[in-house]
């Protein structure tokens, strides 16, 4: 189900950079849904990936009690899943706790709201499409799509521990392929580990990124002659999974101003500093990075879909529990204990990675902080307490987000801990984005406790970004560092030991059938009165002696294949559109059959040939500029761009109304290349 939200006047979640909004889409985001239930229908499971950058607190709140509303106790807090792909290129503006409010420059309602419903209408679909069917695994290695974005912090992990691997990422896919008993296809997630940054943080389009690439693809290829986005009958997910330190970025971190590696410990150029050195390729830009990357990914994962042949079978469980992670005892043997921290924020979070860096010149690897910045930070927030900077060492703390609560708390204490087994694939839910070797470790102790009741051969998959977000989980040695994974990582160095503990617990009372007896846990806050953005909604208006849909700049009377077709139009905001969910598209591609004298629509705002660009003016006056890229493969013939609006009106004294509009351009042809001798 669509669950693009707001493509406008809204911040890109991920970069967390100034100024990188949404001016339009390359293409739209979904929400995937997958229900398992045993055959008499008891026990079920919901797994569901989405095409967001992170699921929050809040928006997983929100879907589990409208759930309740419409189910009862079928879908709950133990059997329902949620987890963000990870694209860097989606709409902000769904999070309650204000470290991430003011990220996204404000709660957008408008936005959550579109999300929300996004997730609930795809469960829905998939509850009332169930079938009986059969269930598949496969696994295999993903080559040439990954690097290690945090090498230096890999190697502090002890080398007889790195060298049971025989790389500093992890390649293997896992998959999960759904067939009907008939053998018809249904859909498949994948579990990968890889960031979906192959977008970079100069883009300005709302996207799915190299993941959401893949799934286009996938579906693309089983729903033959359907358009992509909600119309075909099959689904296949690309899931995140241990992706903390995987970049997709495989030329690796070099300097901008003089083309030399800048792959060091601190991540800096000689000239210029960490500001300098980022991380690109494959392609010769974004755009062909993401197809290089998701095409690679989708090209393995049908591979191994089509040549699955292990079948899952036995029963399904969920365990969950609520957690205070700011205050987990940790048992590191039969003697000795520490403790998690309440959350903060170390100086090398604010450099960013080799993926998009920070504003501010911060580098990577500070295990000092800096007077000026603490000094600036005293005076506006207070100063961190002893007992949170002595719990964080070897943290320098730039922002102690744990002990600032206003106007709502900085940061989650509550954190969902969450278990699903489908007979011998155990799916451990992270609320955050672990490294390589984090993933490793917690994967090999759920395996572990399993088998130490009896249940060998389980194989432990990890979906990230799931429930709530928390940043990220290194290792007890990575975390010395300070690299901005470990600067990330919340709760303090002891952080994944204290998942691998509370994981192992859910996956005992899975495999003792004690899942009864396992506490609650507090229950998470729902903060009401949240800080909106500063972005006013205001009236569209038109030129002088035009309306909305009307042609600007019209296509050209003829295009070859391989060109590009564009189209401006007078516009209106395209954030009136996520209020007005009625219409799923920005724009179509059609093509004139003369059999029917009908308009074929070839091309949505869901497809990777089109782009929709939005200029924003003054007074409330924009435009709209659609591009085509004409693939090779097009059939002569003749088409037409077709634009979808909605303009915000208000009278005075009348509250404001959301009206539809559309805007058509010119025929024109499209003529095969020419080809020459």
């Amino acid at each position: 189900a669509d669950c693009t939200g707001q493509v406008s006047d809204i911040n890109l979640t991920g970069y967390s950079k100034a100024g990188q909004d949404a001016r339009g889409i390359l293409k739209r985001l979904y929400s995937r849904a997958f229900i398992m239930a045993e055959p008499d229908g008891s026990n079920r499971v919901v797994f569901v990936s989405i095409d967001i950058g992170m699921v929050s607190q809040r928006l997983r709140l929100e879907v589990l009690d409208r759930l309740e509303s419409k189910y009862g106790s079928l879908y709950r807090r133990d059997n329902v899943i949620l987890s963000g792909t990870h694209t860097h290129s989606g709409p902000a503006g769904f999070f309650q706790y204000t470290v991430f409010v003011i990220a996204s420059e404000g709660f957008s309602n408008r936005t959550f709201q579109y999300v929300v419903n996004g997730i609930v209408k795809s469960i829905e679909i998939a509850h009332e499409n169930m079938k009986p069917g059969k269930l598949f695994i496969n696994k295999g290695n993903v080559d040439g799509v990954q690097i290690n974005r945090s090498p230096y912090s890999y190697l502090q992990n002890p080398l007889s521990e790195r060298a049971r691997y025989s790389s500093n990422t992890d390649k293997e896919m896992v998959i999960l392929k759904m067939v009907d008993l008939n053998g018809h296809d249904l859909g498949f997630i994948s579990w990968f580990a890889i960031h979906p940054v192959s977008m970079n943080n100069s883009n300005h389009l709302v996207n799915s990124d190299n993941m959401g690439y893949a799934s286009y693809l996938f579906e693309q290829e089983m729903n033959r002659g359907y358009l992509p986005g909600e119309q075909g009958p099959y689904v296949a997910a690309f899931a995140s999974s241990n992706l903390g330190d995987v970049s997709p970025n495989i030329f690796g971190p070099h300097c901008i101003n003089t083309g030399e590696s800048c792959d060091n410990f601190n991540s800096s150029c000689p000239i210029g500093g960490p500001a300098m050195c980022i991380a690109t390729g494959p392609g010769n830009d974004m755009l062909e990075s993401t197809q290089i990357i998701g095409r690679s990914i989708y090209q393995r994962a049908k591979e191994l879909y089509d040549s699955a042949s292990q079948e899952v079978t036995g029963p399904l469980a969920s365990a969950h529990q609520w957690v205070n992670m700011t205050d987990v005892t940790i048992w590191l043997n039969s003697t000795h204990t520490a403790k998690t921290c309440k959350p903060a924020l170390c100086y090398s979070f604010a450099a960013g990675t080799v993926d998009g860096v920070g504003g501010l010149n911060f580098t990577q690897g500070k295990t000092e902080g800096d007077p000026f910045w603490d000094t600036i930070r005293d005076q506006i927030l207070g100063k961190p307490s002893e007992e949170i900077k002595e719990c964080h060492k070897p943290k320098p703390i730039l922002l102690h987000t744990g002990e600032l609560t206003k106007p709502h708390p900085w940061h989650p204490d509550i954190v969902d801990v969450q278990l699903i087994t489908l007979g011998s694939l155990a799916i451990a839910a992270i609320p955050g984005e672990l490294t390589t070797m984090s993933g490793r470790r917690l994967r090999e102790a759920v395996q572990a406790e399993f088998a130490s009741y009896g249940m060998q051969s389980m194989t432990a998959v990890i979906p990230g970004l799931c429930n709530v977000y928390t940043h990220y989980i290194t290792t007890y040695e990575e975390y010395q560092v300070q690299r901005y994974e470990a600067a990330s990582t919340i709760y303090g160095p002891h952080t994944l030991s204290a998942y691998i503990q509370l994981f192992r617990g859910l996956a005992k009372a899975i495999a003792t059938d004690t899942v009864v007896n396992l506490s609650r846990g507090p229950e998470p806050p729902f903060f009401k009165q949240l800080i909106t953005p500063l972005i006013p909604n205001t009236v569209d208006r038109t030129p002088k002696g035009t309306s909305f849909g009307d042609v600007l700049q019209p296509a050209k009377p003829e295009y070859r294949a391989g060109e590009v077709a564009e189209v401006t139009f007078v516009g209106a905001n395209p954030k009136n559109s996520a209020e007005n969910e009625t219409q799923h598209t920005f724009l179509t591609v059609e093509k004139y059959e003369a059999t029917s004298a009908l308009w074929q629509i070839v091309h949505n705002d869901a497809s990777w040939e089109t782009r929709f660009y939005w200029h924003k003016g003054s007074l409330g006056q924009s435009n709209a500029t659609i591009e085509w890229h004409i693939p090779a493969t097009t059939q002569p013939g003749t088409y037409r761009v077709k634009y979808f609006g909605h303009n915000r009106k208000q009278d005075i004294l009348k509250p404001a109304v959301i009206l539809s509009f559309e805007g058509t351009s010119s025929a024109f042809e499209v003529v095969t290349s020419y080809s020459y001798v």
